[in-house]
């Protein structure tokens, strides 16, 4: 009976301790939780060594953000934390100064190995964090770092892993290749990282890293960064966390989704005026820095060669470039004071590109959420504002209500007809008498329709659309003669999804028949 009575005594103590948390006051709001009380923004409030204290006067920050204060000492106290804010708001460092402050605390060496461990969903991404990495410790920290990513060297990677990096930033599949295949030391472990944790699930990470946090020490410190929580974001947390983290959810009661600092609306257009609209608009702003996103690698590529042909210089970002075209590319337009970018989604995560002052939204992606991300290059810091405009079809208005709940504010832009250069018949001039705009327009043509047949939002109806228009948008004065089969199947099993959703089980129906 004794032993009994001590047992249940030291867990009701266990329970007391538990819920009188001194430290950190949570405050539950539905599923997530928001940190209470005052917060501290001064960076020397922080209990951080000498060293790394000088490596953040060096960086000329002149306060936290809120991410920044409220994460950054749980996380220097060792607590596992999840934390969700929106784009721009200092997330990197928010991580990467605890990851710095570890290292040197523990008097990391080459030979102990890779203890801290980065992982980001793209290779952009990764870059961006290790450059801020890169700032924070070189010629101040005698730990090691580095940087593991698809369509670099592996060789070099793995001889550099071999003689010992101590921090590493990473993607999910160059990563999990070099703890099968690479003999380095990564058993010491001492914390893992997850940055946009939403987005690597949703790019076909998933299994990757239910693979590596197997390979993973257990008794490590995790912490998860993303701008959304999702249903995959909660599935990760169980799958990377023994034990309760703490959920930091910053902005969580904040008006908007996005920052209030961006002005954003939306236009309503034929398929086939869409071009002419982004061209009249490109010219007319030539002194602005302006990021333009579409759904498909190949639209990028005939946008970006046929922008350049007829003297629009611009920049292309997607993931058919060569990894060293990439990162060229990246860099080039991140130190320009003034240009246009076309991309596809590799650039809406995370990318810190100065001073944007345009976000178009060429093609609105399938996940609203991910018109959050887009939006999230402008405005970027405490001072920055930016504009974000959204092209839609008429059938896609639906869109708006996508937005609404959300939480995005978005007014109705008008463009007059007057304004608009009418370059049809020379855009279709140009694609049927040069040969490479003709095929990359065709192919264009094709894998857009592909991708919109795959889009899961019932407003993107690939059977609605006007090919007429859409192949003018392309160049052609006729729709071309390609391959749509494997649309049409996409889409007539899409349909047949949908119907299913809409019929009822009928609760009154003793046969259990669907109605």
């Amino acid at each position: 009976m004794s032993k009994k009575r001590k047992r249940s005594e030291l867990e009701e103590e266990k329970e007391d301790t538990e819920q009188n948390e001194p430290e950190v006051k949570l405050k539950k709001t539905a599923t997530e939780f928001s940190l209470g009380g005052e917060v501290n923004y001064d960076w020397k409030s922080l209990k951080v060594s000498d060293k790394v204290a000088k490596a953040i006067e060096d960086l000329n920050f002149e306060k936290m953000t809120e991410v920044q204060a409220r994460c950054v000492p749980a996380l220097l106290d060792g607590k596992d934390v999840v934390a969700g804010a929106k784009t721009g708001s200092g997330k990197t460092l928010a991580f990467l100064l605890p990851a710095v402050e570890l290292a040197f605390k523990c008097k990391l060496k080459p030979r102990n190995g890779t203890s801290i461990i980065v992982i980001t969903p793209t290779r952009e991404l990764a870059i961006q964090i290790y450059g801020v990495l890169r700032d924070l410790m070189e010629g101040k920290f005698s730990q090691t770092y580095g940087i593991v990513i698809g369509g670099a060297s592996k060789h070099s990677e793995a001889i550099k892993l071999k003689k010992g990096v101590n921090i590493l930033v990473a993607t999910p599949g160059r990563l999990l290749d070099h703890l099968q295949n690479t003999h380095f030391k990564f058993q010491t472990c001492l914390a893992l990282i997850i940055d946009e944790a939403d987005r690597i699930l949703e790019v076909g990470f998933e299994e990757d890293i239910k693979r590596i946090l197997r390979l993973l020490p257990d008794k490590r410190q995790t912490m998860l960064f993303s701008a959304t929580q999702t249903k995959k974001t909660e599935d990760l947390v169980k799958l990377s966390f023994r034990s309760k983290p703490l959920m930091i959810s910053v902005d969580s009661d904040a008006v908007y989704s996005t920052a209030d600092r961006v002005k954003q609306g939306y236009v309503i257009l034929d398929q086939a005026k869409k071009f002419m609209v982004l061209f009249s608009f490109l010219k007319r702003n030539k002194k602005k820095k302006i990021v333009v996103f579409f759904s498909t690698c190949k639209a990028v590529r005939f946008y970006s060669e046929l922008c350049n042909y007829i003297d629009l210089p611009v920049c292309e970002l997607h993931g058919q470039l060569k990894q060293k075209k990439r990162t060229t590319t990246f860099f080039e337009f991140v130190n320009l004071d003034t240009g246009v970018l076309l991309c596809t989604n590799v650039a809406a995560r995370g990318l810190d590109i100065p001073s944007v002052d345009w976000i178009i939204q060429f093609d609105p992606c399938d996940d609203a959420k991910e018109y959050i991300h887009r939006v999230g290059r402008t405005a970027r810091g405490l001072k920055e504002k930016g504009k974000a405009l959204l092209f839609l079809l008429p059938q896609e208005l639906g869109y708006l209500a996508l937005l609404k709940e959300l939480k995005v504010p978005v007014n109705e832009y008008k463009f007059p007809q007057k304004k608009l250069s009418n370059i049809q018949t020379k855009l279709e001039d140009l694609v049927n008498q040069v040969y490479y705009l003709h095929k990359t327009a065709r192919e264009a043509y094709q894998s857009f329709i592909q991708a919109y047949a795959q889009m899961k939002k019932p407003i993107f109806d690939v059977y609605k659309l006007d090919l007429k228009g859409v192949a003018k948008s392309f160049g052609f004065a006729v729709p071309p003669n390609v391959n749509l089969a494997n649309v049409s199947i996409k889409a007539s099993k899409k349909s047949k999804k949908r119907k299913k959703k809409k019929m009822k089980f009928d609760t009154d129906n003793p046969y259990g028949r669907r109605t």
